[in-house]
């Protein structure tokens, strides 16, 4: 089976996910910490940011491929994948630059916990009702 707007998202997100790692590295390397944050707090939010985005992004992809996998809704799956990808890189964005709240921390949260919920909801109305 071929899921090509998935791979497509998931793609987009392996390089975000490759950029924030090359940050925790850098911060890693400017403040010569191996392990946790060092007290640092720039390397914390950092390493924050890339923890919470391998937390959320893997299983959202997995709901998104089983939905592309039922569903021929292109522009669904598209806004889907739309969703988590900007929710996610505004997440990063607002963790690494603030140390408080942020609106782009806000507004990524609610994208992506929007991605997860109609992703789920969708699923399930498919397997249940066949849509």
């Amino acid at each position: 089976m071929v899921l090509p707007i998935t791979a497509f998202y998931a793609s987009l997100l392996g390089v975000c996910y490759l950029y924030l790692s090359f940050l925790v590295i850098g911060a890693r390397r400017r403040h010569n910490v191996s392990l946790g944050d060092g007290g640092h707090e720039d390397l914390g939010r950092l390493a924050r940011a890339h923890g919470n985005f391998s937390e959320y992004v893997p299983i959202t992809l997995i709901m998104i491929a089983c939905f592309e996998a039922n569903t021929g809704q292109a522009w669904a799956v598209h806004a889907l994948g739309s969703a988590i990808l900007f929710g996610r890189v505004l997440h990063a964005y607002g963790l690494g630059k603030h140390a408080g709240v942020s609106w782009q921390r806000f507004a990524g949260m609610i994208l992506t916990f929007l991605a997860m919920l109609v992703t789920a909801v969708g699923n399930l109305a498919l397997i249940h009702f066949g849509m």
